[in-house]
C-alpha cells in the first residue's frame, strides 16, 4: 500500500525531506503523498521514514492503493533504475 497523510497534519515540514522517492509534497492544505512514488521506503529503509518522524502520527496506509511487499519492491526497482 502507499501511505496517506490525514487532516491532522500540522504542516511541520519534517516528512517531505525524509522521503527517498520524492513522493511527499505540499498540497493545498496539508502535505500529500503521491501513491505512484510511495514504496513505504521498501528498498531504502526498514520502516517508512515519514511515519517515523511525524510528530502527530497522521500518516497511515492508504486503503485505496493496496500493494504487497513484492509490489512495493518492484516499484522501488523501477523508480531507481538509471
Amino acid at each position: 500500500m502507499a501511505l496517506i497523510i490525514h487532516d491532522a497534519c500540522i504542516n511541520c515540514d519534517v516528512c517531505e525531506p525524509e522521503c527517498p522517492n520524492g513522493a511527499i509534497s505540499q498540497g493545498e492544505d496539508i502535505y500529500v503523498i503521491d501513491p505512484a512514488l510511495c514504496t513505504e521506503c521498501v528498498g531504502h529503509h526498514n520502516t517508512p521514514q515519514c511515519v517515523e518522524v511525524c510528530p502527530v502520527e497522521c500518516i497511515d496506509k492508504d486503503a485505496l492503493f493496496v500493494e504487497n511487499q513484492e509490489a512495493l519492491y518492484q516499484k522501488y526497482l523501477k523508480l531507481t533504475q538509471p
